[in-house]
């Protein structure tokens, strides 16, 4: 009963205009715009598709002996359009019914809950301290390098004057490598191959990463940031030296800090120093963190004409001073922060406390 009635309505509109299919196209888009689920696409299909479907049924009857070419013509034209149009929109139908309804046995979603903020993020402390170290020296005339962490023996020892007996180089000090080579113990490895590149006069800072093997506690780590400093010129002397250091650390914590200058060993520099910052955890009163009130911040000296030798440089005509800034304690004094483990622990909510940029 379902066919003929179907034949009965296809030769009502092939008796009104035997080429149209507008008809058909109209009432199949407008019973696909209704069919909400997978089984409704899928009878409009059968509908208008299947084997006794409009569209199949338009094709068989149609007598096209009673057709003149050009109504032949126009006539398959449009035949072939419905069914592309027919089989791309129930495609798109079923795809969309499908995913609507897997959706669906999703959890609600609540539209009155309040959105989810977006975060800048931030930038490591260490990170911040490094790019404010970098303009404030970039200020004063020196130049940003940069060293390799995996070191030659000759540039971190060799040429710094550091014997084949001294202590940094044994293996309770210093991550040596099985081919010979280390993980950079300072950054001081950096200044021979600076002063072999560029010679005298020369400003450079060489912000970077340091390893050395020793125990952890709270104001040491086995990684760490330091920021040698190397100024070569003619007559340079500890009032440089001292002067430098004074003004870099107002800068850094705006606001006078209070330091004291005390003899140091370091076999690159002769004499040598140790530039201590007194605590700003606790005022100079003593605490977990520095022990006894000071923090030792600045080792530094006057370059040793050794090192300076190795770096090509007349010592007839040229001095210097070096400094090694330890960027990590910088950033616990600048930042109140009581433990340097907590720096490389990886956790998001410790970095999320800092500023995106300085």
């Amino acid at each position: 009963m379902y066919y003929y009635k179907i034949r009965h309505y296809l030769m009502k509109i092939l008796l009104r205009e035997v080429f149209s299919v507008d008809e058909i196209r109209k009432q199949f888009l407008a019973d696909l715009a209704a069919a909400k689920s997978p089984q409704e696409v899928e009878e409009v299909r059968i509908k208008y598709l299947g084997r006794k479907g409009l569209i199949t049924l338009l094709a068989k009857n149609t007598d096209f002996s009673q057709l003149s070419p050009d109504q032949k013509r126009d006539f398959g034209k449009q035949l072939n359009e419905l069914k592309g149009l027919a089989t791309e929109k129930l495609a798109e139908a079923a795809s969309a019914a499908k995913s609507g309804q897997t959706a669906k046995k999703g959890p609600d979603l609540d539209l009155t809950l309040p959105g989810t903020g977006h975060s800048l993020g931030s930038l490591h402390p260490i990170t911040l301290v490094q790019m404010e170290l970098e303009d404030i020296f970039e200020g004063m005339g020196f130049m940003v390098l940069v060293g390799p962490d995996v070191e030659t023996e000759h540039y971190n020892f060799d040429a710094l004057n550091i014997p084949g007996d001294h202590p940094a180089r044994d293996m309770q000090d210093t991550f040596w490598l099985t081919n010979g080579m280390l993980m950079k113990t300072h950054t001081s490895a950096n200044q021979v191959r600076t002063l072999e590149k560029f010679g005298a006069p020369l400003r450079a800072i060489f912000p970077g990463r340091c390893f050395r093997y020793e125990a952890m506690d709270p104001s040491h780590e086995t990684t760490f940031y330091q920021c040698e400093g190397l100024v070569v010129d003619r007559d340079i002397s500890v009032a440089n030296l001292i002067a430098t250091m004074k003004a870099l650390l107002g800068e850094i914590f705006h606001r006078d800090a209070t330091v004291r200058l005390r003899p140091g060993f370091f076999p690159f520099v002769e004499p040598g120093f140790e530039l201590d910052l007194q605590c700003l955890l606790c005022g100079g009163k003593g605490c977990s963190t520095c022990g006894d009130g000071w923090i030792e911040l600045i080792p530094c000296g006057l370059v040793h004409p050794r090192v300076l030798e190795f770096g090509g440089i007349d010592t007839s005509k040229y001095s210097g001073f070096a400094f090694g800034l330890g960027l990590t304690r910088l950033a616990m004094m600048k930042y109140g922060v009581q433990d340097i483990r907590r720096f490389n622990s990886g956790d998001i909510r410790f970095c999320s406390q800092f500023p995106a940029a300085v």
